[in-house]
Parts: C-alpha cells; sequence; structure tokens
C-alpha cells in the first residue's frame, strides 16, 4: 500500500516538483540535537545565518536562538538578546534580511509583567554585521485581540500568517495583508482552495507570491496528523487547489513549519518522524548518542532538494 501511495504521489506531482528518496531528507545539523524540540527555521539568502525556535519538551518554554557559518563551519547556538520570560517563536528573516519577523505573547508595555496573546513582532538592523534593534509590535491591522502566528513576507512586503478567528473557515486559518501606500491592510481570509473546516497554519509564501507552502492537519487526502502543501497561483493570479506534497517528505507523524530556499532549492521543514527500534546498547553514551541522532519523533528541523515548478 505504501509503494501505491507514492507511485500515485510522483504522478500527481510530475508536472509540479522533483520527488526525492526518504534517505535525502536529513536533518539540518547536528549542533541542533542538543535541544529537545526545535520548532521551526529560516535561513538567509547566502547561507551563513540561521534563526529557529527551541522549545522546552511540553513546549511551555519557547525561545528564539541563531547560528552562525564562519568558513564552513557552524558555530555554537547563541539566544537572541531579546529573548526573556516570554515566549518568543517562528522567526521569518525578509528578504533583504534586514528585518526579523517572529512570534510573542511578550507584554507591549515593558514594564509590565502580564503576558498578552501572541501578536506578530518584528527587529531590525541596518546591515547584517548590526545587532538587531528592541523588538516593535506590528500592531493593527494585522495584530488583533486573537492569537497571529507564523508571519512571512513576499518580496513585495506582502504578509502573510496564521491566526485563530470566529470569522475563519476552521479552526486555524492562513491571512494575507496587502503592503500599500506604506502600511498593512485588513487582513484577508484566503479561499477553500486553502482554507478548510479543519486546520491550515504555518504558511511559507515565495518571494514572488506564485506558490504557497504550508501544513493541513488531518486532511482527508493526508499521510496523518500534519502534512505539508503547495499551492500556486494560475494564470488569472488566483490560488489553486492545495495539494500534498506527499512521501517521503509528509509522513504518518507531523510535518510543518516549511521554509523554501528559492536559490538553492532547498526545502527546510519541522517534523516528528520516528525510526527509532529497541536495541542493545554497551554504553550509556551510546544509548544518549542513538536517541539525540535517530529520528526520535521530537520535532527536528530537516532538509531536503525540492524543485518547485512554476507555472
Amino acid at each position: 500500500m505504501r509503494k501505491i501511495k507514492l507511485l500515485l504521489a510522483l504522478f500527481l506531482f510530475s508536472n509540479l516538483l522533483s520527488a526525492q528518496t526518504e534517505n535525502e531528507i536529513t536533518t539540518f545539523n547536528k549542533k541542533l540535537n542538543q535541544f529537545y524540540n526545535v520548532r521551526d527555521f529560516c535561513i538567509s539568502n547566502n547561507g551563513n545565518e540561521a534563526y529557529f525556535t527551541i522549545q522546552s519538551p511540553d513546549g511551555g518554554i519557547s525561545q528564539i536562538a541563531t547560528l552562525k557559518k564562519e568558513g564552513n563551519k557552524w558555530l555554537e547556538p547563541e539566544l537572541l538578546p531579546f529573548c526573556d520570560e516570554f515566549m518568543y517563536l517562528e522567526p521569518f528573516l525578509t528578504p533583504d534580511q534586514n528585518r526579523l519577523f517572529f512570534v510573542s505573547d511578550r507584554p507591549l508595555n515593558n514594564s509590565s509583567s502580564q503576558k498578552k496573546d501572541f501578536d506578530i513582532w518584528y527587529v531590525d538592523r541596518d546591515t547584517k554585521n548590526n545587532g538587531w534593534s528592541n523588538p516593535k509590535n506590528l500592531g493593527t491591522p494585522v495584530n488583533s485581540s486573537l492569537d497571529e502566528f507564523y508571519p512571512t513576507v513576499s518580496s513585495t512586503n506582502n504578509l502573510y500568517f496564521t491566526m485563530a478567528s470566529p470569522k475563519g473557515l476552521g479552526k486555524d486559518d492562513i491571512y494575507f495583508c496587502e503592503w500599500k501606500q506604506g502600511k498593512y491592510q485588513e487582513p484577508v481570509l484566503l479561499n477553500k482552495n486553502i482554507n478548510s473546516d479543519g486546520y491550515e497554519f504555518n504558511a511559507f509564501i515565495s518571494k514572488s507570491e506564485d506558490f504557497l507552502l504550508f501544513t493541513k492537519y488531518n486532511a482527508k487526502d493526508g499521510q496523518g496528523s500534519g502534512d505539508l502543501y503547495i499551492s500556486k497561483k494560475d494564470k488569472n493570479n488566483n490560488w489553486s487547489k492545495a495539494k500534498n506534497l506527499g512521501l517521503p517528505i509528509n509522513t504518518k507523524y507531523m510535518e510543518y513549519c516549511p521554509f523554501y530556499d528559492e536559490k538553492n532549492q532547498k526545502l527546510y521543514f519541522t517534523s516528528k518522524r520516528k525510526n527509532i527500534k529497541p536495541q542493545e546498547f554497551k554504553k550509556v553514551l551510546d544509548f544518549k548518542n542513538y536517541i539525540k541522532e535517530s529520528k526520535n519523533g521530537l520535532s527536528k528541523i530537516y532538509v531536503t532538494k525540492l524543485n518547485i515548478i512554476k507555472n
């Protein structure tokens, strides 16, 4: 049955994207194995700077960390300086590399110790060699009294994000805000080719806004749990019906938080895939290394080559 599903997926997407094998889907870097859960990820245009979320096993503690590369070697991860006792997650580096969006429940007022709902925030820098500014709340009309999550922007600064709203189609939905005359317009709910009465979230928008990658949860045509989907714009500039990326990217486990490097045609995503099996260990260190370095069911960042063929 698994083989039939794979052949069907390859047939369906032969004009959409090139497939890969399970062996070509690898963890991003072993330096991240020291963390229990690594939830989401983005990487700079030159590939020398990465941002990601690290979390406690239950997800109750959430912080944003960064990796910098010198030569061909990644240095040790560091927390971003604005992280404190509040929740920080879902960093996204804008195409010009000088703004970092993220999500937090930190209060609007620095003197307050009372957390609020989740909002979209950002920090700026003049160049990649400069430090980040203090966090700034994106404000209305994007942020509201509801929770806003997973911001990504196109080259024209148009914003896509997740929101759970009683006015939406389902539990979580994907929204769009146009950048016009120097400010964001009111959020627009994407149509039923993307959203449904279930859960759609973690949308990544391409730089030219011609395709959208995101997660659907427990969809009828899914592999199980959360699956990654793609929607492309047609010749009339409308979103096509979203299609499941299929095996082997999606599994019966949770796949979410996509980030696509268009220049190098690499898909980064978070997965809770698992392949560990009981075995005999000679030493405690052998046990620890096997658990840390395997696909162990905890959230890890994976990467694979993926050629998305545009219309």
